[in-house]
C-alpha cells in the first residue's frame, strides 16, 4: 500500500470517566482547572497508564487518586467505550459506572480540580469536559451528548 501523502497519527489516548451517583440520584462532578485548558466540569477519571491495567482498575485508581473515594475495581462496571478525535488524535474513553455512594470527595489534586460537587441529573453544570459529556450520554437516557464522538455500548452478559 502506498502511504505517500498519508498524515501520521499521534498515539491514541486511553482513558476512563467514572460516573459516581449518590444515593439520592445526583452525580459527582469536579471543576477542572487544568493548565492550558478552559475551565470545565468533569467526572473523575484519567488515563489508563499502568502496565496490565483494566478499565475498571484504572477507574478505581483514578477515583481514589482524584477524590479519595476508594472502591474496588470489582464493584465498577464498564457501560460503553467512546471514541472521539477532539484533541486531533484518537481518544478512547471507557464509561465506567460506580455503585451509588455518598462518600465525601476530597480535592487531592488542587492543580487540576477546584472542587467536587454532586449535581441533580436534570441540572448539570456547563460547560462539561467533552469526554465526560460523552460518558454521561452513554448513561443518561435522553441526555444530549455532544457531536463528534462514537459510542460502543458494552453488551450485558
Amino acid at each position: 500500500m502506498d502511504n505517500q501523502g498519508a498524515g501520521t497519527m499521534a498515539a491514541p489516548v486511553l482513558g476512563v470517566g467514572v460516573i459516581v451517583p449518590s444515593t439520592d440520584g445526583r452525580v459527582l462532578l469536579g471543576r477542572r482547572i487544568t493548565a492550558g485548558e478552559p475551565p470545565t466540569w468533569g467526572l473523575p477519571g484519567g488515563k489508563v497508564d499502568q502496565a496490565g491495567e483494566s478499565f475498571e482498575q484504572a477507574a478505581a485508581r483514578e477515583l481514589a487518586e482524584e477524590t479519595g473515594i476508594t472502591l474496588s475495581a470489582g464493584r465498577l462496571r464498564v457501560l460503553a467505550v467512546l471514541l472521539d478525535h477532539q484533541l486531533g488524535r484518537p481518544r478512547l474513553t471507557a464509561a465506567v459506572l460506580a455503585p451509588p455512594t455518598d462518600a465525601p470527595a476530597d480535592v487531592t489534586e488542587p492543580h487540576a480540580c477546584a472542587g467536587w460537587e454532586r449535581f441533580p441529573l436534570d441540572a448539570l453544570p456547563e460547560p462539561l469536559f467533552h469526554p465526560s459529556a460523552l460518558v454521561l450520554g452513554s448513561w443518561l437516557p435522553g441526555f444530549a451528548a455532544p457531536a463528534g464522538g462514537f459510542g460502543y455500548p458494552v453488551a450485558s452478559s
